[in-house]
């Protein structure tokens, strides 16, 4: 790892008193509070478009203000969650074009970064990668050696552009999250993982969180930054830490859905349920005292500037 990558590593992996945002439920709000139809539920195509580039930015803005306002760190999470090539081949992107618009994801968060680094006092930017397939169904399975090679093309696009982590979104089985950290590894970037699960909480795949992090671990020296869990309500999962055993401490980060329903059943809904931001931040607050070392807070699916708003003053009351 490079002196400069090994310098975000140890600043993310040790530091324990600055807590950071990210942002919230990106896809759901461009489509139910900006009348934003995305594709295949791709947000990296509004880059292009100056317009909704600028409603973009300013629904990152939204959350910068908020961290700026709490006097938190920020984690910059690009819009390229489905920029892979599967689900850009289906919305007419070639490899080339894929690298490109990948990396004009990162600089945008670079211009940001420069408008909000004299308010906030640390700025990360991420590179987002999600799942080749469904972020709720597994089908088509990896093994880790073919989602390495799969992933690496946007770990390489990202590399070229100077992001300070990778991190893959809604993981669904472990050996895809085992092939993006090999990736990452090979191109000397800190990685987080962040696995969803069912209701039950275990990943979709049906495997044990705990048996998750734990192989990862295990097969990579810890190399992983961080784990998160994201796209999964608080009450899907809070039984699973308590426990004393360390590997719950492997968790730094939340990204929760604001609705208490089944992947399946969000999967079939045709409106957006927002749940209740104030509840959600009182599981958070539950949350913490089970995490000790819980420092990323942001939302995901139904989540609005609002949740994690909710999120904060409860965590820091």
């Amino acid at each position: 790892m490079d002196a400069k990558h090994l310098e975000n590593y140890s600043e993310m992996k040790e530091t324990t008193d600055l807590l950071y945002l990210t942002d919230g439920g990106l896809e759901t709000d461009l489509i139910y509070h900006h009348g934003i139809p995305l594709i295949e539920f791709a947000a990296f195509p509004l880059l292009k478009n100056a317009i909704q580039n600028e409603v973009l930015m300013n629904y990152y803005r939204d959350y910068l203000d908020l961290a700026a306002n709490f006097g938190l760190g920020f984690v910059l999470e690009s819009p390229t969650w489905r920029a892979n090539l599967d689900w850009g081949k289906k919305l007419g992107y070639t490899a080339e074009s894929l690298i490109k618009i990948n990396q004009l994801g990162i600089n945008r968060m670079h211009e940001l970064k420069l408008e909000y680094m004299n308010r906030i006092p640390e700025i990360k930017i991420s590179g987002q990668i999600g799942p080749k397939g469904d972020g709720y169904v597994v089908k088509d399975i990896l093994k880790h050696g073919e989602a390495a090679q799969y992933h690496e093309l946007q770990i390489r696009a990202f590399k070229e552009v100077n992001v300070d982590i990778v991190t893959a979104i809604t993981m669904t089985y472990s050996e895809e999250a085992l092939g993006i950290v090999r990736a990452a590894q090979l191109y000397d970037l800190p990685v987080v993982i962040s696995f969803t699960v069912e209701v039950d909480g275990k990943l979709p795949s049906g495997e044990r969180l705990n048996e998750a992090i734990q192989k990862l671990d295990d097969l990579t020296n810890g190399f992983p930054l961080y784990y998160m869990i994201n796209c999964a309500h608080p009450s899907h999962f809070f039984h699973l830490f308590d426990t004393n055993e360390s590997w719950k401490n492997r968790i730094h980060g939340l990204r929760v859905n604001a609705s208490c329903k089944s992947h399946a059943e969000l999967d079939e809904a045709t409106e957006l349920d927002k749940g209740n931001p104030r509840n959600l931040g009182h599981w958070h607050r539950v949350l913490k005292s089970s995490l000790p070392n819980l420092k990323v807070l942001g939302g995901c699916c139904g989540t609005d500037v609002s949740h994690v708003e909710a999120i904060c003053k409860s965590i820091l009351d």
